[in-house]
């Protein structure tokens, strides 16, 4: 008989929140199997967590360092670019296949899946016409976004991100989770339940809207298992619930790429009153995630100087050169020059304005594609104006730095219902991808 596994990612899920025993299903997994503490990979952020996971390999050799990058040739920045191709090692889906073509697999929404080699796939995929935005989501078979929308509705991406992102996209989700799990009966099935990281970053971790959105994230995941019961397939199923990271509670950002503009390391072009980087002459200039960036340094000539800058800013804490790349596992083609992470209770706001009249015309919008840097502001509208605020005290939880042994910082959750001998004090996200052992070879 054919085994399965369903993977479901919960943004934010820490040990804390399991043994406080208000997520009875999840907890009931783990009674079944085992639990421990999951160090992430660094940077702690979606792309690179979640690459890892998939690959049983760090950003050294995935090439996914960040949810975005600059390339050094064309001096543009990609942010939430959705290219399966972009990925440099193969993840487990391609393993399981290559095994046993006739292994079933599905991903819903995980990143890095366009066109990927899966059976089944649904990520969004927004078409962007002059005047307006069709809210379509990629999926294959050809047809198969399209078919669910008939049953469930289509999805609204205005509930996955920006101001009114909510339960309803992990809602969405769920529903399109139980429909490819009582049609297609995949045996390895990867999901996502996104909807904690929007309370986490406006509310803080330790906020009643986080502990709300976890109840419901207990509901979501209950009703995963019972389809599962549905069609067949529960007692030959593993659950794993995975979660990418924990978050810090945050107090205020740090305008990197102001700072640079400062020292005369970053340049500006005014066009019609709006200030956009002059990529071409700015000899420094900062990819922010989070709590991490990536520094761009045009010449190597520049190095110690912007260096100096980055060490004189109080509230970086690391700053990751050379040879100290190697040891977080983050020397690739596409990192930064220099690395810097902030305190914990800070994170990096991409502006290089000084007066926001003059911020280019994409910074008060939602726009993850344009906007060099991400945005945690998104997540919130000012009632006055209609538009994106810029008062970065708003955030109040951030994540992506490192892994500490010593605190315990970082350390996220996994969950299963199958026990495979982990170690609980905390396991390395790069191995959980062994899971995929479970099903190769197995009839």
């Amino acid at each position: 008989m054919k085994r399965h596994i369903i993977v479901i990612d919960i943004v934010g899920l820490e040990e804390k929140h399991l043994v406080s025993n208000y997520l009875p299903t999840i907890n009931n997994l783990a009674s079944l199997g085992e639990y421990c503490k999951l160090k992430p990979v660094f940077p702690a952020v979606t792309c690179s967590v979640q690459t890892s996971f998939l690959t049983g390999e760090y950003p050294n050799r995935h090439g996914i360092i960040s949810n975005g990058f600059m390339d050094r040739n064309t001096y543009n920045v990609s942010f939430w670019e959705q290219y399966s191709s972009l990925v440099q090692a193969p993840r487990v889906w391609d393993l399981v296949k290559r095994r046993d073509p006739n292994l079933n697999t599905a991903v819903l929404f995980w990143q890095n899946t366009l066109y990927a080699n899966s059976d089944v796939i649904i990520t969004p995929k927004p078409i962007h016409l002059e005047n307006e935005m069709i809210m379509w989501c990629y999926s294959k078979p050809v047809g198969y976004y399209e078919e669910i929308g008939k049953k469930i509705g289509n999805f609204d991406l205005s509930k996955y991100w920006g101001p009114f992102a909510s339960h309803l996209s992990s809602e969405w989700i769920c529903n399109a989770t139980q429909y490819t799990i009582e049609k297609y009966k995949p045996n390895l099935m990867f999901t996502y339940i996104p909807h904690v990281d929007y309370s986490a970053q406006r509310f803080g971790k330790d906020s009643s809207e986080v502990h709300n959105d976890l109840v419901k994230t207990d509901i979501l995941v209950e009703r995963i298992i019972e389809s599962t019961k549905t069609v067949g397939i529960y007692d030959n199923t593993q659950f794993v619930i995975f979660s990418e990271y924990s978050f810090n509670n945050v107090t205020d950002a740090i305008p990197i790429n102001l700072v640079l503009r400062d020292n005369s390391m970053l340049n500006v072009r005014d066009i019609n009153g709006k200030e956009y980087v002059d990529f071409e002459y700015s000899k420094a200039f900062a990819v922010v995630d989070h709590q991490v960036a990536n520094i761009y340094i045009k010449s190597s000539q520049e190095f110690s100087n912007v260096l100096k800058i980055l060490q004189n800013i109080p509230d970086i804490e690391i700053i990751i050169t050379n040879e100290e790349k190697k040891f977080f596992n983050i020397n690739h083609e596409r990192t930064g020059d220099i690395i810097a992470v902030s305190k914990r209770n800070k994170w990096f706001s991409y502006y290089w304005w000084y007066d926001k009249e003059h911020a280019p015309d994409f910074a008060n919008r939602v726009d993850i594609h344009r906007k060099p840097g991400y945005d945690p502001l998104e997540l919130f509208i000012n009632p006055q104006t209609k538009s994106i605020p810029f008062e970065t005290n708003l955030i109040k939880g951030s994540h992506g730095r490192p892994f500490n042994p010593q605190t315990l910082e970082g350390c996220s959750l996994y969950v299963s219902n199958v026990k495979s001998g982990i170690q609980r004090d905390s396991e390395n996200a790069v191995n959980v991808v062994d899971i995929g052992k479970y099903l190769i070879g197995s009839n």
